[in-house]
Protein backbone atom coordinates (compact mmCIF):
# COMPACT_ATOMS: atom_id res chain seq x y z
CA UNK A 1 0.00 0.00 0.00
CA UNK A 2 1.37 3.33 -0.90
CA UNK A 3 2.16 5.72 1.89
CA UNK A 4 -0.30 8.44 2.65
CA UNK A 5 0.68 11.83 1.34
CA UNK A 6 1.44 14.17 4.20
CA UNK A 7 -0.86 17.13 4.15
CA UNK A 8 1.49 20.06 4.46
CA UNK A 9 0.49 23.62 4.75
CA UNK A 10 2.43 26.44 6.21
CA UNK A 11 1.27 28.63 9.01
CA UNK A 12 3.13 31.66 7.79
CA UNK A 13 2.26 33.87 10.71
CA UNK A 14 1.05 32.69 14.09
CA UNK A 15 -0.76 35.98 14.38
CA UNK A 16 -1.25 38.43 11.54
CA UNK A 17 -2.52 41.06 13.87
CA UNK A 18 -1.89 42.28 17.36
CA UNK A 19 -4.48 39.94 18.86
CA UNK A 20 -3.09 38.46 22.08
CA UNK A 21 -2.57 34.71 22.43
CA UNK A 22 -5.28 34.45 25.04
CA UNK A 23 -8.95 33.75 24.75
CA UNK A 24 -11.90 36.08 24.74
CA UNK A 25 -14.89 34.77 26.65
CA UNK A 26 -17.79 35.91 24.55
CA UNK A 27 -21.31 35.15 25.75
CA UNK A 28 -24.74 35.66 24.28
CA UNK A 29 -27.67 36.79 26.43
CA UNK A 30 -29.36 33.94 28.32
CA UNK A 31 -28.98 30.55 26.67
CA UNK A 32 -28.94 31.93 23.15
CA UNK A 33 -26.09 30.80 20.96
CA UNK A 34 -23.52 33.30 19.79
CA UNK A 35 -24.35 34.61 16.36
CA UNK A 36 -21.41 34.06 14.00
CA UNK A 37 -21.68 35.53 10.52
CA UNK A 38 -19.52 34.27 7.66
CA UNK A 39 -18.76 37.36 5.62
CA UNK A 40 -18.44 36.90 1.84
CA UNK A 41 -14.83 36.00 0.99
CA UNK A 42 -12.69 38.55 -0.79
CA UNK A 43 -9.50 38.22 -2.84
CA UNK A 44 -6.10 39.28 -1.56
CA UNK A 45 -4.83 39.49 -5.13
CA UNK A 46 -5.43 37.97 -8.54
CA UNK A 47 -8.61 36.69 -10.14
CA UNK A 48 -11.47 35.17 -8.11
CA UNK A 49 -11.44 31.37 -7.69
CA UNK A 50 -15.01 30.52 -6.59
CA UNK A 51 -14.14 26.98 -5.43
CA UNK A 52 -11.97 28.31 -2.59
CA UNK A 53 -14.59 30.43 -0.77
CA UNK A 54 -17.18 27.69 -1.42
CA UNK A 55 -15.02 25.14 0.41
CA UNK A 56 -14.07 27.40 3.31
CA UNK A 57 -17.68 28.44 3.90
CA UNK A 58 -18.80 24.80 3.79
CA UNK A 59 -16.17 23.79 6.37
CA UNK A 60 -16.81 26.75 8.70
CA UNK A 61 -20.57 26.17 8.60
CA UNK A 62 -20.24 22.47 9.43
CA UNK A 63 -17.54 22.78 12.10
CA UNK A 64 -18.84 25.77 14.00
CA UNK A 65 -22.50 24.71 14.01
CA UNK A 66 -21.45 21.27 15.28
CA UNK A 67 -19.26 22.85 17.96
CA UNK A 68 -22.37 24.05 19.77
CA UNK A 69 -21.76 27.61 21.03
CA UNK A 70 -22.51 29.27 17.68
CA UNK A 71 -25.42 29.93 15.37
CA UNK A 72 -23.71 30.30 11.99
CA UNK A 73 -25.19 32.37 9.20
CA UNK A 74 -23.93 33.58 5.85
CA UNK A 75 -25.14 35.55 2.84
CA UNK A 76 -28.66 36.94 3.06
CA UNK A 77 -28.95 40.47 4.30
CA UNK A 78 -25.63 40.52 6.16
CA UNK A 79 -24.39 40.00 9.66
CA UNK A 80 -27.53 41.31 11.38
CA UNK A 81 -27.28 40.92 15.16
CA UNK A 82 -24.34 38.48 15.09
CA UNK A 83 -21.78 39.02 17.85
CA UNK A 84 -18.93 37.58 15.76
CA UNK A 85 -17.93 37.94 12.13
CA UNK A 86 -15.54 35.56 10.38
CA UNK A 87 -13.80 37.23 7.44
CA UNK A 88 -11.90 35.27 4.79
CA UNK A 89 -9.61 36.51 2.04
CA UNK A 90 -7.58 34.41 -0.39
CA UNK A 91 -5.25 34.44 -3.35
CA UNK A 92 -4.40 31.79 -5.94
CA UNK A 93 -1.10 31.87 -7.83
CA UNK A 94 -0.54 28.77 -9.91
CA UNK A 95 -1.07 25.92 -7.45
CA UNK A 96 -0.24 28.05 -4.41
CA UNK A 97 -3.15 29.18 -2.26
CA UNK A 98 -2.98 31.70 0.56
CA UNK A 99 -5.99 31.98 2.89
CA UNK A 100 -6.25 34.70 5.50
CA UNK A 101 -8.91 34.35 8.21
CA UNK A 102 -9.98 36.91 10.82
CA UNK A 103 -12.49 36.62 13.66
CA UNK A 104 -14.04 39.97 14.50
CA UNK A 105 -15.94 40.90 17.67
CA UNK A 106 -18.80 43.00 16.29
CA UNK A 107 -19.89 44.13 19.77
CA UNK A 108 -16.54 45.51 20.92
CA UNK A 109 -15.48 46.31 17.34
CA UNK A 110 -12.10 44.62 17.58
CA UNK A 111 -10.22 41.70 16.13
CA UNK A 112 -10.23 38.52 18.23
CA UNK A 113 -7.71 36.44 16.29
CA UNK A 114 -6.32 36.11 12.77
CA UNK A 115 -4.26 33.54 10.90
CA UNK A 116 -2.75 33.20 7.44
CA UNK A 117 -2.28 29.77 5.82
CA UNK A 118 -0.41 28.83 2.67
CA UNK A 119 -0.41 25.57 0.71
CA UNK A 120 -1.86 23.99 -2.40
CA UNK A 121 -5.49 23.91 -3.49
CA UNK A 122 -6.00 20.46 -1.99
CA UNK A 123 -5.14 21.90 1.43
CA UNK A 124 -7.95 24.49 1.50
CA UNK A 125 -10.34 22.35 3.57
CA UNK A 126 -7.56 21.62 6.09
CA UNK A 127 -6.81 25.35 6.35
CA UNK A 128 -10.48 26.04 7.13
CA UNK A 129 -10.58 23.25 9.74
CA UNK A 130 -7.45 24.77 11.31
CA UNK A 131 -9.14 28.14 11.68
CA UNK A 132 -12.27 26.48 13.11
CA UNK A 133 -9.96 25.02 15.79
CA UNK A 134 -8.53 28.51 16.33
CA UNK A 135 -12.00 30.09 16.66
CA UNK A 136 -12.81 27.64 19.46
CA UNK A 137 -9.51 28.43 21.17
CA UNK A 138 -10.09 32.16 20.88
CA UNK A 139 -13.66 32.02 22.21
CA UNK A 140 -13.53 29.19 24.78
CA UNK A 141 -9.83 28.86 25.70
CA UNK A 142 -9.67 25.26 24.38
CA UNK A 143 -8.55 24.57 20.84
CA UNK A 144 -10.81 22.44 18.65
CA UNK A 145 -10.05 19.07 17.10
CA UNK A 146 -11.42 19.47 13.59
CA UNK A 147 -7.95 19.04 12.05
CA UNK A 148 -7.80 15.55 13.55
CA UNK A 149 -8.65 12.60 11.33
CA UNK A 150 -11.01 9.69 11.88
CA UNK A 151 -9.81 6.13 11.27
CA UNK A 152 -12.57 3.62 10.65
CA UNK A 153 -13.40 0.21 9.20
CA UNK A 154 -14.63 0.56 5.63
CA UNK A 155 -16.66 -2.02 3.72
CA UNK A 156 -16.52 -0.05 0.48
CA UNK A 157 -14.42 -2.72 -1.26
CA UNK A 158 -16.56 -5.57 0.04
CA UNK A 159 -13.92 -6.44 2.63
CA UNK A 160 -13.24 -4.82 5.99
CA UNK A 161 -10.35 -2.41 5.38
CA UNK A 162 -8.96 0.41 7.53
CA UNK A 163 -9.46 3.92 6.10
CA UNK A 164 -9.06 7.55 7.16
CA UNK A 165 -11.32 10.55 6.63
CA UNK A 166 -11.44 14.16 7.76
CA UNK A 167 -13.55 14.94 10.82
CA UNK A 168 -16.39 16.03 8.50
CA UNK A 169 -16.17 12.86 6.38
CA UNK A 170 -14.31 14.34 3.38
CA UNK A 171 -10.98 13.19 1.93
CA UNK A 172 -11.30 9.43 2.50
CA UNK A 173 -8.00 7.57 2.14
CA UNK A 174 -7.57 3.83 2.34
CA UNK A 175 -4.92 2.58 4.77
CA UNK A 176 -5.11 -1.19 4.21
CA UNK A 177 -5.87 -3.01 0.97
CA UNK A 178 -5.18 -6.63 1.75
CA UNK A 179 -8.60 -8.17 1.06
CA UNK A 180 -8.83 -9.62 4.56
CA UNK A 181 -10.73 -8.66 7.70
CA UNK A 182 -9.13 -5.63 9.42
CA UNK A 183 -10.59 -4.35 12.71
CA UNK A 184 -10.29 -2.08 15.75
CA UNK A 185 -7.98 0.76 14.63
CA UNK A 186 -6.47 2.99 17.31
CA UNK A 187 -4.15 6.00 16.93
CA UNK A 188 -0.91 6.43 18.83
CA UNK A 189 -0.70 9.69 20.84
CA UNK A 190 1.03 11.50 17.95
CA UNK A 191 -1.78 10.62 15.53
CA UNK A 192 0.82 9.52 12.96
CA UNK A 193 0.55 5.77 13.58
CA UNK A 194 -2.26 3.28 14.01
CA UNK A 195 -2.52 -0.16 15.53
CA UNK A 196 -5.11 -2.65 14.33
CA UNK A 197 -5.99 -6.34 14.11
CA UNK A 198 -5.83 -8.09 10.74
CA UNK A 199 -6.64 -11.64 9.58
CA UNK A 200 -4.47 -11.24 6.47
CA UNK A 201 -2.22 -14.15 7.51
CA UNK A 202 -5.13 -16.24 8.80
CA UNK A 203 -4.86 -15.50 12.52
CA UNK A 204 -6.17 -12.28 14.09
CA UNK A 205 -2.74 -10.69 14.57
CA UNK A 206 -1.79 -7.21 15.75
CA UNK A 207 -0.13 -4.70 13.40
CA UNK A 208 1.38 -1.23 13.68
CA UNK A 209 1.39 1.08 10.66
CA UNK A 210 3.18 4.40 10.23
CA UNK A 211 0.67 6.45 8.23
CA UNK A 212 3.03 8.73 6.28
CA UNK A 213 5.66 6.19 5.26
CA UNK A 214 3.39 3.14 5.04
CA UNK A 215 5.87 1.18 7.14
CA UNK A 216 4.18 -1.72 8.90
CA UNK A 217 5.15 -4.31 11.49
CA UNK A 218 3.30 -7.33 12.88
CA UNK A 219 3.91 -6.95 16.59
CA UNK A 220 1.83 -9.80 18.02
CA UNK A 221 0.99 -13.07 16.30
CA UNK A 222 0.50 -15.14 19.40
CA UNK A 223 -1.86 -18.14 19.04
CA UNK A 224 -5.50 -17.13 19.21
CA UNK A 225 -6.85 -13.62 19.46
CA UNK A 226 -4.62 -10.49 19.35
CA UNK A 227 -7.29 -7.79 19.40
CA UNK A 228 -8.89 -4.60 20.78
CA UNK A 229 -5.46 -2.99 21.28
CA UNK A 230 -5.11 0.58 22.55
CA UNK A 231 -2.06 2.79 23.01
CA UNK A 232 -1.13 4.04 26.45
CA UNK A 233 -0.89 7.85 26.73
CA UNK A 234 2.93 7.56 26.72
CA UNK A 235 2.85 5.81 23.32
CA UNK A 236 5.35 3.20 24.54
CA UNK A 237 2.84 0.61 25.79
CA UNK A 238 -0.16 -1.15 24.31
CA UNK A 239 -3.01 -2.84 26.16
CA UNK A 240 -4.42 -5.78 24.21
CA UNK A 241 -6.72 -8.78 24.54
CA UNK A 242 -4.88 -12.09 24.06
CA UNK A 243 -6.15 -15.66 24.21
CA UNK A 244 -2.74 -17.34 23.92
CA UNK A 245 -3.25 -19.23 27.19
CA UNK A 246 -6.74 -20.41 26.34
CA UNK A 247 -8.71 -17.68 28.06
CA UNK A 248 -9.36 -14.07 27.07
CA UNK A 249 -7.14 -11.85 29.25
CA UNK A 250 -5.70 -8.34 29.01
CA UNK A 251 -1.95 -7.89 28.67
CA UNK A 252 0.41 -4.94 28.44
CA UNK A 253 2.94 -5.06 25.58
CA UNK A 254 5.62 -2.60 24.60
CA UNK A 255 5.27 -0.97 21.18
CA UNK A 256 7.37 -3.73 19.58
CA UNK A 257 5.05 -6.43 20.95
CA UNK A 258 7.20 -7.67 23.85
CA UNK A 259 5.05 -8.74 26.80
CA UNK A 260 5.50 -6.48 29.82
CA UNK A 261 2.76 -7.73 32.14
CA UNK A 262 -0.52 -9.58 32.40
CA UNK A 263 -3.23 -7.28 33.69
CA UNK A 264 -6.14 -9.65 34.39
CA UNK A 265 -6.24 -13.19 35.84
CA UNK A 266 -9.78 -14.46 35.88
CA UNK A 267 -11.53 -17.47 34.29
CA UNK A 268 -14.10 -15.05 32.83
CA UNK A 269 -13.75 -13.24 29.48
CA UNK A 270 -11.82 -9.95 29.83
CA UNK A 271 -11.64 -7.70 26.72
CA UNK A 272 -11.64 -4.12 25.38
CA UNK A 273 -9.07 -2.26 27.54
CA UNK A 274 -9.18 1.56 27.59
CA UNK A 275 -6.49 3.69 29.28
CA UNK A 276 -7.21 6.61 31.57
CA UNK A 277 -5.55 9.79 30.21
CA UNK A 278 -2.84 9.72 32.92
CA UNK A 279 -2.06 6.04 32.23
CA UNK A 280 -2.64 4.99 35.84
CA UNK A 281 -5.82 2.94 35.28
CA UNK A 282 -7.67 1.01 32.60
CA UNK A 283 -11.34 0.32 32.03
CA UNK A 284 -12.23 -3.03 30.49
CA UNK A 285 -15.16 -5.40 29.89
CA UNK A 286 -15.56 -8.61 31.89
CA UNK A 287 -18.34 -11.15 32.35
CA UNK A 288 -16.87 -12.34 35.67
CA UNK A 289 -20.19 -11.57 37.37
CA UNK A 290 -22.23 -13.37 34.73
CA UNK A 291 -22.92 -10.59 32.20
CA UNK A 292 -20.56 -8.17 30.42
CA UNK A 293 -19.95 -5.11 32.62
CA UNK A 294 -17.38 -2.31 32.72
CA UNK A 295 -14.62 -2.70 35.31
CA UNK A 296 -11.65 -0.51 36.25
CA UNK A 297 -8.20 -1.74 37.28
CA UNK A 298 -4.95 -0.03 38.21
CA UNK A 299 -2.25 -0.23 35.53
CA UNK A 300 -0.28 -2.68 37.70
CA UNK A 301 -3.26 -5.08 37.83
CA UNK A 302 -4.32 -4.20 41.37
CA UNK A 303 -7.63 -2.94 42.72
CA UNK A 304 -10.13 -4.36 40.22
CA UNK A 305 -13.56 -2.83 40.80
CA UNK A 306 -16.87 -2.81 38.96
CA UNK A 307 -17.80 0.52 37.34
CA UNK A 308 -21.27 0.02 35.82
CA UNK A 309 -23.99 -1.17 38.16
CA UNK A 310 -27.01 -0.94 35.88
CA UNK A 311 -27.79 -2.60 32.57
CA UNK A 312 -27.12 -6.25 31.81
CA UNK A 313 -24.72 -5.92 28.83
CA UNK A 314 -22.22 -3.04 28.79
CA UNK A 315 -19.25 -2.99 26.39
CA UNK A 316 -16.55 -0.91 24.59
CA UNK A 317 -15.56 1.66 27.25
CA UNK A 318 -13.51 4.76 26.37
CA UNK A 319 -12.07 7.18 28.91
CA UNK A 320 -12.59 10.91 28.31
CA UNK A 321 -9.49 13.05 27.60
CA UNK A 322 -10.02 14.90 30.90
CA UNK A 323 -10.36 11.63 32.83
CA UNK A 324 -13.65 12.47 34.50
CA UNK A 325 -16.02 10.30 32.47
CA UNK A 326 -16.26 7.05 30.53
CA UNK A 327 -18.46 6.46 27.51
CA UNK A 328 -19.64 2.98 26.55
CA UNK A 329 -22.35 1.02 24.68
CA UNK A 330 -25.22 -0.73 26.47
CA UNK A 331 -27.45 -3.39 24.97
CA UNK A 332 -31.06 -2.27 25.26
CA UNK A 333 -33.98 -3.89 23.50
CA UNK A 334 -32.81 -5.16 20.15
CA UNK A 335 -29.71 -2.99 19.86
CA UNK A 336 -27.14 -0.83 21.64
CA UNK A 337 -27.28 2.75 22.92
CA UNK A 338 -24.41 5.03 23.95
CA UNK A 339 -24.15 5.79 27.67
CA UNK A 340 -21.82 7.98 29.72
CA UNK A 341 -20.83 7.52 33.36
CA UNK A 342 -18.59 9.37 35.79
CA UNK A 343 -15.21 7.73 36.41
CA UNK A 344 -16.38 6.80 39.93
CA UNK A 345 -19.45 4.98 38.56
CA UNK A 346 -21.99 7.67 39.43
CA UNK A 347 -24.19 9.69 37.10
CA UNK A 348 -24.88 7.10 34.40
CA UNK A 349 -26.84 8.70 31.55
CA UNK A 350 -28.06 7.59 28.15
CA UNK A 351 -26.91 9.77 25.22
CA UNK A 352 -28.56 8.21 22.16
CA UNK A 353 -32.19 7.29 21.61
CA UNK A 354 -32.55 5.98 18.06
CA UNK A 355 -30.72 3.43 15.96
CA UNK A 356 -28.28 0.72 17.00
CA UNK A 357 -25.19 2.60 18.23
CA UNK A 358 -21.78 1.14 19.14
CA UNK A 359 -18.03 1.76 19.42
CA UNK A 360 -18.05 5.24 21.01
CA UNK A 361 -14.77 7.15 21.10
CA UNK A 362 -13.90 10.70 22.21
CA UNK A 363 -12.55 13.51 20.09
CA UNK A 364 -9.14 14.55 21.48
CA UNK A 365 -10.56 17.81 22.88
CA UNK A 366 -13.39 15.93 24.66
CA UNK A 367 -16.10 18.03 22.97
CA UNK A 368 -17.47 15.24 20.81
CA UNK A 369 -18.14 11.51 20.77
CA UNK A 370 -17.78 9.64 17.50
CA UNK A 371 -19.57 6.31 17.11
CA UNK A 372 -21.05 3.98 14.53
CA UNK A 373 -24.77 3.55 14.08
CA UNK A 374 -27.23 1.51 12.09
CA UNK A 375 -30.13 3.77 11.19
CA UNK A 376 -32.55 3.79 8.32
CA UNK A 377 -31.17 0.43 7.24
CA UNK A 378 -27.56 1.53 6.84
CA UNK A 379 -24.38 1.67 8.91
CA UNK A 380 -22.34 4.85 9.23
CA UNK A 381 -20.11 7.00 11.43
CA UNK A 382 -21.78 9.74 13.47
CA UNK A 383 -20.54 12.55 15.72
CA UNK A 384 -22.42 14.13 18.63
CA UNK A 385 -21.53 16.60 21.37
CA UNK A 386 -20.49 15.09 24.68
CA UNK A 387 -23.97 15.79 26.10
CA UNK A 388 -25.62 13.75 23.32
CA UNK A 389 -26.88 16.73 21.31
CA UNK A 390 -26.14 17.49 17.67
CA UNK A 391 -25.99 13.91 16.31
CA UNK A 392 -24.60 14.25 12.77
CA UNK A 393 -23.65 11.61 10.23
CA UNK A 394 -20.16 12.30 8.89
CA UNK A 395 -19.29 9.22 6.82
CA UNK A 396 -20.19 9.48 3.16
CA UNK A 397 -19.93 5.80 2.26
CA UNK A 398 -22.02 2.82 3.33
CA UNK A 399 -20.64 0.33 5.83
CA UNK A 400 -18.39 2.62 7.91
CA UNK A 401 -17.82 1.52 11.52
CA UNK A 402 -15.45 1.40 14.53
CA UNK A 403 -14.33 5.07 14.33
CA UNK A 404 -11.47 6.59 16.34
CA UNK A 405 -10.46 10.30 16.25
CA UNK A 406 -6.80 11.37 16.13
CA UNK A 407 -5.19 14.40 17.68
CA UNK A 408 -4.94 17.38 15.28
CA UNK A 409 -2.65 16.84 12.28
Amino acid sequence: MRALVLVVFLLLAAQISGAADSYLEVTAPGSRKLGLYLAPATTLSGAPAPAIPKETEEVFTFDLNLAGPFSVTSGGTGQGASELVLKTAYSLSGEKVTVECRLWDAVLNREVTAKRYSGSQKDVRHMAHAFSDEVLRAVTGERGAFTGRIAFVSRRSGNKEIALMDSDGHNVQRVTNNGAINLSPDFDPSGREIIYTSYKKGNPDLYRRELFTGGEARISSRPGLNATATYAPDGRRVAVTLTKDGNSEIYILDSSGRELSRLTRDPAIDVSPAWSPDGSRLAFVSDRLGKPQIFVVNADGSNVRRLTTSGSYNVTPRWSPKGDRIVYARQEGGGFQIHIVNADGSGDARLTESGNNQHPHWSPDGRFIVFDSRRDGGEGVYVMRQDGSGETKVSREAGASQPVWSRPW
